[in-house]
């Protein structure tokens, strides 16, 4: 509250309003600087008027999903004497709306939630001069909240953390399609979305993690776990622990498998892997981990990254778990490891698209790459970047290892077949 006036902000579509005959790029610049130096409506006058308008960042060219509303109580002579005294206040406060028009944004939805992103957003922000406005929330709560947003969004940029969730965003209409000669010729084309009808790209993977097995070192011989087809071989029955089929990380999985066996071959595995379980599915991927350490199953499946924070864990219960079990990475002899990815895409509805794509080609910068893969435990997406991360180096014994290379938008396509076969064979 001031003086007698009320200044309220509040999230509605935006929409544009002239007033009073005022250009309507007048009005905008208005409002905005008016934001800017509310107390100038101090004594404004005397009429009772409850308007609302959409205030215009000047500082980079995009409109923002607020209204300002004032409220003024009282009596006054005529709206232009209003008029008047807004554009004084104006007038009074334009030195500090021309220093906030040199500000360059960009607004950033992540699923990324680890403490050396920090490091890598300043960064980027030290090299551009770009400041970067978060919001962190999960991949799902992010699809849903720019479903709702729409055009009102100030989404630019968007990270998520799982190749069928980056696919669904693409295929709900979420990200619009860039053209980046950087992100084309650093990313390989299998990490990143099939090109749109203009050629334009709809999201690129950063890192990647492997979905690798963990096994029981004094109970399961590796030969034994070395494919992901043996998960559903009945020499494995009773002995297999794994989280929920329907959990994105294992939808993926699936496409994967399926994309490689085919539908039918597909869906007699999973039958297997379910026959196989030792439990119902629980828990996360670390639960599954502790689970064979502890005896509760003798096999399990998780993401890399998982066994690579308990392998560079100080704490003893951890290093306990370690030494307890083994790792394999499947089908080195035939397709490859399956590995799924983080990635990014600049949201549909950008205000400031220019500087999302600035953003996601230095996430493919060499740099970026350390940060952003390190941070995870996971592995660089860019050409000619190599990770350097004890765990993993460990976790492969320093060694290269196959990795699958189907396309990952074709692994997120096969997501709605995979839940329907979840469905008939009673994987949950």
């Amino acid at each position: 509250m001031i003086g007698r006036t009320t200044i309220l902000l509040e999230m509605s579509p935006l929409f544009f309003w002239q007033w009073g005959g005022l250009p309507r790029q007048s009005v905008k610049n208005l409002f905005f600087l008016l934001f800017r130096s509310s107390t100038c409506l101090h004594g404004v006058g005397k009429l009772a008027l409850r308007q609302t308008v959409t205030f215009f960042n000047i500082a980079n060219g995009s409109c923002l999903p607020y209204h300002l509303r004032i409220l003024i109580p009282g009596k006054m002579d005529s709206m232009s004497t209003l008029i008047k005294t807004l554009l004084s206040c104006c007038i009074l406060s334009t030195s500090t709306g021309f220093a906030l028009a040199q500000e360059q944004v960009v607004n950033l939805y992540s699923a990324r939630h680890y403490s050396t992103d920090e490091a890598l957003y300043s960064g980027f922000t030290k090299a551009t001069g770009i400041k970067i406005n978060r919001v962190d929330a999960d991949d799902a709560g992010i699809l849903a909240r720019l479903k709702a947003e729409g055009s009102a969004s100030p989404a630019d940029v968007i990270l998520l953390v799982d190749a069928a969730r980056l696919y669904k965003g693409e295929t709900d209409g979420l990200f619009q399609p860039i053209q980046s000669k950087v992100l084309n010729e650093a990313i390989p084309a299998h990490l990143r979305s099939a090109a749109s009808s203009n050629g334009g790209i709809s999201w690129f993977g950063l890192s990647t993690r492997a979905r690798v097995i963990v096994y029981n070192k004094i109970k399961v011989q590796k030969d034994d776990v070395d494919t992901y087809e043996e998960l559903g071989d009945p020499k494995n029955k009773g002995k297999l622990c794994i989280r929920s089929g329907s959990h994105p990380y294992n939808l993926s999985l699936f496409g994967a498998i399926t994309e490689h066996m085919g539908e039918e071959k597909a869906e007699a595995w999973l039958k297997g892997v379910v026959d196989n379980l030792a439990r119902s599915p629980k828990g996360g991927d670390t639960d599954q981990i502790k689970a064979v350490a502890s005896g509760e199953c003798d096999i399990a499946v998780t993401n890399s990254y998982y066994l690579a924070r308990m392998m560079r864990s100080t704490k003893p219960e951890d290093m306990a778990v370690v030494n307890k079990v083994g790792v394999v990475f499947p089908n080195q002899q035939s397709w490859g490891t399956h590995m799924n990815i983080a990635g990014g895409a600049v949201a549909r509805h950008a205000k400031n698209p220019a500087n999302a794509v600035r953003f996601l080609e230095y996430l493919a910068s060499a740099e970026a790459q350390n940060y952003f893969a390190n941070g995870n435990n996971e592995w660089p997406t860019a050409k000619g970047v190599n990770a350097d991360n004890p765990a993993l180096k460990a976790m492969t014994g320093n060694a290269p290892f196959k990795s699958e290379t189907i396309p990952i938008s074709a692994v997120g396509a096969n997501v709605t077949k995979v839940q329907q076969m979840l469905d008939r064979v009673g994987f949950k």
